[in-house]
């Protein structure tokens, strides 16, 4: 049993960004059910990136994806506080899967693209995405700019 709460626990930490403890106490509360575990933790994580959102996001990467054989094409500039998130698996992640949207619609502001849908979970928004970022990081996150590139246009 301990290999498994040990494996679950990770799983869970990898999904959620939730500190040990955190997921230990959220496991023993929901009997070991791994969805509403996971549920609890996400809803939490939420709640602590909106307690996130007023820090300065003054560090962060320039993100570009190209799609259709080169003729759509995307950059965005995603913000974070440090460096060191601007390198983690995460945030890189987040960043690949905002300028895809761009790429694949063209959104007036960075408001309509955080707003819409997620193309790849329409149970999500974009802005729903940097939120679960931001409490796996533990830092603000903000999209600042979105342009796309349609050869043509």
């Amino acid at each position: 049993m301990a290999t498994l709460d040990a494996k679950l626990i990770k799983k869970l930490r990898d999904l959620t960004g939730a500190g040990i403890l955190d997921i230990k106490n959220a496991l023993e509360q929901f009997a070991y059910d791994e969805e509403k575990t996971k549920a609890f933790l996400m809803e939490k994580g939420k709640e602590r990136a909106a307690g996130k959102s007023e820090r300065n996001a003054k560090d962060g990467l320039i993100f570009s994806y190209i799609h259709n054989g080169g003729k759509v094409g995307s950059m965005v500039y995603v913000a974070c506080e440090t460096d060191f998130v601007a390198r983690t698996e995460a945030f890189q992640a987040l960043c690949k899967e905002i300028a895809m949207q761009n790429a694949s619609i063209s959104y007036d502001n960075v408001e309509d693209l955080l707003n819409d849908d997620y193309i790849r979970d329409g149970s999500k928004k974009i802005k729903d995405l940097v939120s679960e970022t931001i409490a796996k990081v533990g830092e603000n996150i903000e999209l600042k700019k979105a342009i796309r590139f349609k050869v043509g246009e």
